[in-house]
């Protein structure tokens, strides 16, 4: 029978196992979500285990329906990636393997208070470290978190000073796990985001622990995002060579296949993420952007990076307005509602619940709504929540406008949000460009599996040369186009900007 390539992707709030074909075709999927522990204001956790458990299930769940059909078995699996969250933050016993603590999730924001210390240190304050990592200082990175376990958590002291902590991020941990303690690694993406890495060397930098205090030992081996890095030590998938890791947003540029320099992708998911891809160059932001590495296609490939812009609350603010307002009962109610009017009536929503990122970067602002009237109904708060993310993305890419010198003519997109046909008008709209939509949208998914099928050479794939995969991904693609004119544009980016203003600032004592 044919042979197929799998995908782990654990994202923020569940994990999924998808199956694809050659022309990424889903074979079958499972996905599971796992609890998300919120024990303080602006703090969220996760169980390392639990994310563990979610990801033996979702593969056995995609290969029982595999086989259902009776066409493919488990053995046509070849080989299998792993895309994950990026920044969430792990550490775990050497010895042992159990989890020291809960994983401090990427918007968690607790370590305001960690970030003053740390900029102190610095006559550059905030841009500390930004000229080795293209990182500010944030609560969003994973170097912030694990300094916070080491002030605050005596377990993790004690295993740390003692030689017997491990680190990593959400990718390490699984394959950690998948290897039955084999293998300790991370790839050059995810390692771009913890703050401890050159950008430019791809090397751990002994002077970048030694500004955050900790310990090299504890940290995984850097990898590329394609190559062999083990095989699966147990279960349904025993055997299978685990050839591809990349940071589930440079696996949306993969699987969007933005290869060339100049082409860019958002992913609307838990939060919302612009990539744009510089090539083999370093762009240094001066406008907020953050520098990343975008892949690396095997260990003796050029690296590729690409400018970042990342919005905190994206699909997390369509959860939130169903589980805490209740004002939908489903997630895709929200573009219903929000196309029975024709706009917010005035409203708007910065959902800054942890802080606002790109390019505002203000880790005080809260949670704000202005331009309510007795007019105001829960269709022009739909729209407005909407709103918020397009409004956001709209100034992440006028920042990579000025920082690439390049305005872009189209966006791709993918995730979650992208379902709704009224939230990419809404884009299209704010943008002033066409937003052009996959059929096939899980793009996440699909970038890991291209990176370890890239690795073995399956299906002729071969990420250094995109001509390979022409054929992958190409089935009905649609384009939402403006429909307002540059004077109503205007009018309502000028409106986000006064909220936006409103909203910074407000939490004085975080």
């Amino acid at each position: 029978m044919p042979d197929l390539v799998g995908s782990i992707d654990a994202g923020t709030t569940s994990v999924r196992f998808m199956i694809f074909d050659e022309f990424a075709r889903v074979k079958a999927s499972h996905q599971l979500e796992f609890t998300q522990f919120y024990p303080h204001p602006g703090w969220q956790e996760q169980d390392a285990h639990e994310i563990m458990d979610a990801v033996h299930k979702c593969i056995d769940g995609a290969i029982a329906e595999l086989e259902k059909g009776g066409e493919h078995t488990k053995a046509d699996v070849k080989v299998i990636g792993v895309t994950n969250q990026r920044e969430t933050t792990v550490v775990w016993d050497r010895n042992t393997g159990k989890a020291l603590t809960r994983a401090i999730a990427w918007p968690d924001a607790r370590t305001t208070h960690t970030i003053r210390e740390l900029a102190a240190k610095s006559d550059k304050g905030t841009d500390a470290v930004k000229e080795q990592t293209g990182l500010p200082l944030s609560t969003y990175f994973a170097s912030t978190k694990l300094r916070w376990m080491l002030d605050n958590i005596p377990e993790v002291r004690k295993a740390h000073d003692e030689k017997q902590l491990l680190f990593g991020t959400v990718d390490s941990w699984i394959v950690y796990n998948l290897t039955n303690k084999a293998v300790h690694i991370t790839d050059a993406s995810n390692a771009s985001r913890t703050m401890f890495m050159d950008l430019k060397k791809q090397e751990w930098c002994p002077k970048l622990c030694d500004f955050f205090g900790i310990d090299m030992d504890i940290l995984p081996q850097i990898k590329s995002s394609s190559e062999v890095y083990g095989k699966v030590a147990e279960g349904t998938l025993k055997g299978i060579e685990i050839a591809g890791i990349v940071g589930d947003q440079m696996a949306a540029l993969v699987g969007n296949k933005c290869f060339q320099p100049g082409e860019a992708k958002n992913t609307y998911g838990t939060g919302a993420f612009l990539l744009y891809n510089t090539g083999e160059k370093v762009v240094s932001s001066d406008n907020g952007l953050l520098s990343t590495i975008a892949y690396k296609a095997g260990p003796n490939a050029p690296v590729h990076y690409a400018l970042e812009g990342s919005i905190a609350v994206a699909g997390s603010a369509v959860k939130w307005v169903r589980d805490s307002l209740g004002l939908i009962k489903d997630a895709s109610e929200i573009g219903e509602l929000a196309g029975q009017v024709e706009d917010t009536g005035g409203v708007y929503f910065v959902t800054a619940f942890n802080g606002l990122f790109c390019p505002y970067w203000d880790d005080t602002a809260a949670g704000t709504v202005v331009g309510i009237t007795a007019y105001t109904d829960k269709r022009h708060f739909c729209r407005a929540t909407l709103e918020a993310t397009c409004y956001q993305t709209k100034a992440i890419l006028d920042a990579m406008a000025k920082d690439s010198g390049v305005a872009l003519k189209a966006l791709q997109v993918d995730g979650g949000l992208t379902n709704s046909d009224e939230a990419m008008q809404i884009q299209a709209d704010i943008l002033g460009i066409n937003v052009e939509r996959p059929e096939m949208r899980e793009s996440t998914a699909l970038g890991s599996a291209l990176l370890a099928g890239s690795a073995v050479g399956l299906f002729g794939w071969d990420i250094n040369r995109p001509e390979t995969l022409a054929k992958v991904n190409t089935a009905g693609k649609q384009t939402f186009s403006p429909r307002i004119d540059d004077k109503r544009r205007a009018e309502l980016l000028h409106g986000w900007e006064r909220a936006v203003e409103r909203a910074k600032g407000w939490n004085e004592n975080p």
